[in-house]
């Protein structure tokens, strides 16, 4: 077993960041166009790649370099879309007359031809699930019910046997404590 881990021991040591764009380069550069609308955008991140990882001291060290380079290539993608204010995505994040958080619009637009869209709803999707998960049981309940299955709150009222004014409350804490978790992300996409 020794020989076994000793052998790619060997192996990252001999490598060098020539050998990693030459074996990397035209496959990431292939990921990246996947996930953004313009080529040069995906040059420019692939850029930022390899500025990254040749300011690596330890290149030979890495376990497995590959997963190491995606990982990196799929932070700076985020990272561009982060930097991006674009008006297409200002006109999916936004606060109804009421002012409660309408996310059906984010979760429901069509992102076939836009990559942008596309990653904004996985990290939006992400995000809104981790949110719920901090409410208590009955809150997450109601605002999913309300806003993603599209029951109204006296439906939900008379389903759970509960006051209407008790759903209402229920809904009105989870859209708080919603809008707060969203507000870094947001914030975060629109500067």
């Amino acid at each position: 077993m020794e020989s076994l881990s000793l052998q790619p021991m060997a192996e990252k040591k001999s490598v060098s960041i020539t050998e990693v764009v030459k074996n990397y380069g035209s496959q990431l550069l292939r990921f990246i166009n996947s996930k953004v609308a313009k080529t040069e955008d995906a040059e420019d991140i692939l850029q930022e790649v390899w500025f990254q990882t040749s300011r690596l001291t330890n290149l030979n060290e890495l376990e497995n370099v590959g997963a190491w380079l995606y990982s990196v290539t799929r932070n700076k993608i985020i990272d561009s879309y982060r930097k991006k204010k674009t008006e297409s995505l200002e006109d999916f994040v936004y606060q109804d007359e009421d002012g409660e958080l309408n996310v059906k619009d984010i979760l429901l637009a069509d992102d076939s031809n836009n990559p942008e869209i596309a990653m904004f709803k996985d990290l939006f999707w992400q995000e809104l699930m981790k949110a719920l998960d901090e409410l208590p049981e009955k809150q997450k309940r109601v605002y999913v019910q309300n806003e993603l299955e599209d029951k109204t709150l006296q439906e939900i009222a008379d389903e759970e046997g509960e006051n209407i004014k008790t759903i209402i409350s229920r809904k009105s804490y989870a859209v708080k404590h919603l809008r707060k978790s969203l507000r870094k992300l947001y914030d975060d996409l629109n500067d």
